[in-house]
């Protein structure tokens, strides 16, 4: 993983509520366990026509979706099945966040795993995030992971929670084994101490 840095994006607007990860990753995708061109199939039957064609419409057939970083979504983004999938393929496409106004629980602890930051925002913020795309399809926001901070694209700032130690394995561009492994020097001192600690009291 690498580390989550600040950075300034595009957004790429699906304004749908409860959009379910076989939306998101159609169930006849999962037979691999390999990430790779996952990112093709994301939103496969709504991107696609029935011969696989793109459909020209769909945001992320059109430039401004294609140059996107961060994807705006409707309400409980993510419900359905725990398929890891799901963020595998959002992040294979190329995005690093997902804006919405709640993620469901499974979704957004994968998404984490994955350094795929979910940022819930008020639903004003939303509407006035997916105005802002509408009126100007390149407007911009900048997501600040360490200040917990979405710039807007006119400027204001909302602030937005995050679990701390997904925050930080982020930030650091580990996963959970990898943070145990960089505390390897100090569960070896402890157990050192332990040991003469034993064999003391023996």
């Amino acid at each position: 993983m690498d580390n989550f840095t600040t950075f300034t994006s595009r957004l790429a607007p699906l304004p749908i509520d409860n959009i379910d990860t076989d939306q998101i990753i159609p169930a006849r995708f999962l037979k691999t366990i390999s990430k790779v061109g996952l990112g093709d199939q994301l939103f496969y039957d709504w991107r696609y026509d029935a011969e696989g064609k793109p459909l020209p419409d769909f945001i992320l057939n059109r430039t401004e979706g294609r140059a996107a970083q961060v994807l705006i979504a409707g309400d409980n983004f993510g419900c359905g099945s725990s398929r890891e999938h799901a963020p595998w393929a959002l992040t294979q496409y190329g995005f690093r966040a997902v804006i919405s106004t709640s993620f469901a629980d499974i979704f957004r602890g994968n998404a984490l795993k994955n350094s795929l930051l979910p940022i819930i925002v008020p639903p004003e913020a939303l509407k006035k995030l997916l105005a802002a795309v509408t009126e100007n399809p390149s407007a911009t926001v900048t997501i600040d992971l360490a200040n917990q901070t979405l710039t807007l694209p006119d400027g204001s700032r909302a602030q937005f929670p995050i679990d701390q130690f997904a925050k930080h394995c982020m930030l650091e561009g580990v996963d959970e084994l990898g943070y145990i492994l960089k505390q390897e020097p100090a569960i070896a001192q402890y157990e050192a101490e332990r040991e003469l600690t034993v064999n003391t009291l023996a």
